[in-house]
């Protein structure tokens, strides 16, 4: 199998195009074994309706509803695969408008893709706290530290907590509760993605412990439904919210009209390499051969070291 490896924030994947396999998590699997860097497997498949469709498998073989970092990715590759500039992608549970953009920075392609649908409904993520269908900027009374939470789904179940600076810097408590929620417990039966945001003199930040994957450098529907919670609790305004990470930063676009929201999430669509993939009957029996190397990385490098004296307080 031919791979490409790719990083939307440093959130980073294989990306595979082929027809639909039945092996693709214990593929994931394995590609995990040999890579520690990936966050998972990207695949592009035919669509009978979109121009193509996308599959998202975390590094322990679990399928993902959706991925925006990923989806960025995605993408470029169709867009660049058929020659133009805007595309639909089927996802698990939507088919989804994607373009390029503008260079935020020289070298670094830049995607914009939307994210959507979205619902506050405990039901969707499935959360289950009882006597409750929403859950809204409110402190789990349960949780040992007070912290203002929502639960919202893009499509990706997300619990989201605005915390202060201190508590950004130590991220042992977000671990000890993501471990929690996605292990066995009353609340999550399927797990959730737990995010911690802070607001920034410039924007937020995100700090996520994905689902499937544990801690990420960026997660593209987590950084999105931060943006959203964060302009409903009135830590940054409606419309172009910038959201850093550890990975990086994007632009998130958040519009809310009659009550509903339109969420797009804009960031860097980066090729890393190609590699040949041979896959073994067990996990220490997979191959994994370097084709070639891009030279995208420097690029996207330098504009991180551009933008880190924004989060320099958090360091």
């Amino acid at each position: 199998m031919e791979l490409l490896k790719v990083h939307g924030s440093m959130n980073t994947f294989f990306l595979y195009e082929g027809n639909d396999r039945e092996d693709f998590p214990q593929l994931t699997k394995q590609l995990a074994a040999l890579d520690e860097q990936i966050d998972g497997l990207l695949t592009v498949s035919p669509s009978t309706h979109a121009d193509a469709k996308m599959r998202v498998f975390n590094t322990d073989g679990s399928e993902a509803s959706m991925c925006g970092n990923g989806l960025r990715c995605v993408a470029r590759f169709v867009c660049e695969r058929e020659g133009v500039d805007q595309a639909v992608i089927e996802t698990m549970k939507a088919d989804l408008a994607v373009q390029k953009e503008p260079e935020i920075d020289a070298g670094v392609n830049m995607y914009g893709v939307e994210i959507s649908p979205v619902s506050f409904q405990l039901a969707d993520l499935p959360m289950t706290l009882e006597e409750h269908t929403e859950w809204r900027q409110q402190a789990l009374p349960f949780m040992d530290v007070d912290i203002p939470f929502t639960a919202v789904a893009v499509p990706n179940p997300h619990l989201i907590g605005i915390v202060s600076k201190e508590l950004q810097k130590d991220p042992s408590h977000q671990e000890k509760w993501a471990a929690y929620f996605n292990g066995d417990n009353p609340y999550f039966s399927d797990g959730v993605n737990l995010s911690y945001v802070t607001p920034l003199k410039e924007g937020i930040f995100v700090r996520t412990y994905e689902r499937g994957v544990g801690f990420t450098d960026a997660c593209g529907t987590a950084m999105t439904a931060s943006a959203l919670v964060s302009c409903l609790a009135g830590l940054v305004p409606f419309g172009d919210v910038s959201v850093f990470n550890p990975g990086g930063m994007v632009n998130c676009s958040v519009k809310s009209e009659d009550g509903h929201y339109q969420l797009k999430l804009s960031g860097n669509a980066t090729y890393v390499a190609v590699y040949r993939f041979q896959a073994g009957d067990s996990l220490a029996d997979g191959a994994l051969e370097l084709v070639k190397q891009s030279d995208e990385q420097p690029a996207y490098e330098k504009f991180i070291e551009k933008i880190s004296s924004a989060t320099a307080e958090l360091r």
